[in-house]
């Protein structure tokens, strides 16, 4: 029963993990090589932290707000992932001498990444309150999946921008603004 758990686990980690790594890969053809595994780190811990946070809070809310919670959640992480992607298309395009390798993290940035990409997570954790599973291992091994997903997804991400220049950052973008539009449109088309 035990290996059963740690499968699903693991299955779970990896499916929610994806918009992370994703992301990560978007973020990383922004980052200078020099600041790649600084920011890796910070998008490893910051992505990891919220989806373990998310799915808690979740759990601890239970059924009380999943109804309240469903109405919006894929619209927030829509507009937080079309808002970001329209401004690094923007600052792609723009032919600006100080913006080549230079882009610093925003933390603000960082962290609205972090929550409209672990907004699935929160439902998550209601499926375990109404299942009433345990959560502790669960969130841990989502926890560590997306610290190591969205890690090396900066690491790729910055290898491909490296490799491919300046205007792939509208690319980064475009993913950002596909990811929301794939969240939207999985919430839409299923109700």
């Amino acid at each position: 029963m035990l290996k059963m758990e740690v499968i699903v686990a693991l299955l779970i980690a990896v499916g929610l993990a994806m918009d992370a790594f994703a992301v990560s890969i978007a973020s990383g053809l922004t980052t200078a090589p020099k600041n790649r595994h600084k920011t890796a780190v910070a998008f490893g811990v910051s992505f990891g932290s919220f989806q373990v946070l998310m799915p808690l809070i979740g759990w601890i809310v239970g059924v009380s707000l999943s109804g309240f919670i469903a109405a919006f959640d894929h619209w927030a992480a829509f507009t937080l992932l079309a808002f970001i992607g329209v401004k690094m298309i923007y600052d792609a395009l723009r032919d600006n001498d100080e913006n080549k390798h230079n882009y610093e993290l925003r933390l603000a940035a960082l962290l609205a990444l972090s929550v409209a990409t672990s907004i699935d997570s929160l439902m998550v954790g209601l499926s375990f309150a109404f299942l009433q599973s345990t959560i502790v291992f669960p969130i841990a091994v989502i926890g560590i999946v997306t610290f190591t997903l969205s890690y090396i997804g900066v690491l790729f991400g910055c290898a491909l921008g490296k490799f491919f220049g300046e205007k792939i950052k509208a690319v980064g973008g475009l993913i950002l603004i596909g990811i929301g539009v794939k969240v939207l449109l999985d919430h839409l088309l299923l109700v």
